[in-house]
């Protein structure tokens, strides 16, 4: 059957069926990736991808991040299960990491270079709760008073993994997963022009603060504000996850969130995160005083923020 692209009930998001994304061809790529900039988000159900088919469909959009030095393939799990099969517990920074993760944010904007998109496949799901949640941010745009858009036009905040978790509660040493690094806390616009479709958007999410010329608080305060009267219908599209979905998203114009689930339950979703292109991504760094007390990694490829 033919390829069919089906809006969702928001200003974002689009169902896509008719299509097995272990066998692309050139011009069905296209049309996906025609859908992926005008929808911002694509949901691929039923699909029955092996890691290595997945890697392959997330080279489609570009480089894909490595986010362990170990890591050797485009795709590893977000899990709440250990290595050993067990379950990670409120102490464990794997279980610490997944909370933070129900946040609005869009991915790597803590890293000097952040990503362009990024895509989940379900593997295992719980019983209920665990859905993804996504934001349009151009939409959000588009909605505020000229005046409002004239103010932020001029503003930039500064982006850290440590602020962000600090703010959900957890404390974090430096370590060499990703994100809790030492390179500093990039410094990036508020307002972004994507730079495919030339459209506006609202470059937030939880991991930005302290916007210069305002105090912590009144820079806090305008961004939560941002984040909270962006985030609301028809701005949202919730996923409900099915074993054999792939959604994909553009971090580029989008925020996301996990909602919760009853944590005596695995939830394991095979991620590929795609970096962004150094000319529009890249973004300059500054001390972040958070990143202190060095601790070595255990190499645990499921602790990823």
């Amino acid at each position: 059957m033919p390829m069919t692209i089906t809006p969702a009930d928001a200003t974002l998001g689009a169902v896509v069926t008719g299509v097995d994304l272990a066998k692309l061809d050139d011009a069905t790529w296209t049309s996906i990736h025609d859908a992926f900039l005008r929808y911002g988000v694509l949901v691929f159900p039923g699909q029955k991808l092996s890691e290595a088919e997945q890697g392959a469909f997330a080279l489609r959009f570009g480089k894909t991040e490595k986010l362990f030095p170990q890591q050797t393939k485009p795709t590893l799990n977000f899990s709440n299960q250990k290595p050993d099969g067990s379950l990670a517990q409120p102490e464990d920074p794997q279980y610490q990491i997944l909370k933070g993760n129900e946040g609005w944010h869009t991915d790597s904007t803590y890293m000097p270079l952040a990503s362009k998109a990024a895509m989940l496949y379900a593997l295992v799901i719980p019983p209920e709760g665990g859905e993804t949640e996504f934001a349009d941010m151009r939409a959000a745009w588009d909605a505020l008073d000229p005046e409002l858009q004239e103010k932020l036009e001029g503003l930039s905040a500064f982006h850290s993994l440590y602020y962000s978790q600090s703010r959900a509660g957890f404390t974090h040493g430096t370590d060499n997963i990703y994100g809790f690094h030492d390179k500093g806390a990039p410094f990036r616009p508020i307002v972004k022009t994507h730079p495919e479709t030339g459209r506006k958007s609202i470059y937030t999410g939880r991991h930005a603060y302290g916007i210069p010329g305002m105090s912590a608080q009144a820079s806090e305060a305008l961004l939560d504000k941002l984040i909270d009267d962006a985030c609301q219908p028809p701005r949202v599209y919730r996923h409900v996850w099915k074993v054999g979905d792939l959604v994909v998203w553009d971090n580029r114009c989008l925020l996301h969130r996990a909602r919760p689930y009853d944590p005596k339950y695995p939830r394991v979703l095979r991620a590929s995160r795609i970096s962004g292109e150094p000319d529009t991504e890249l973004a300059p760094t500054f001390a972040d005083v958070r990143a202190a007390d060095f601790i070595p990694s255990d190499s645990n490829e499921s602790r990823v923020a």
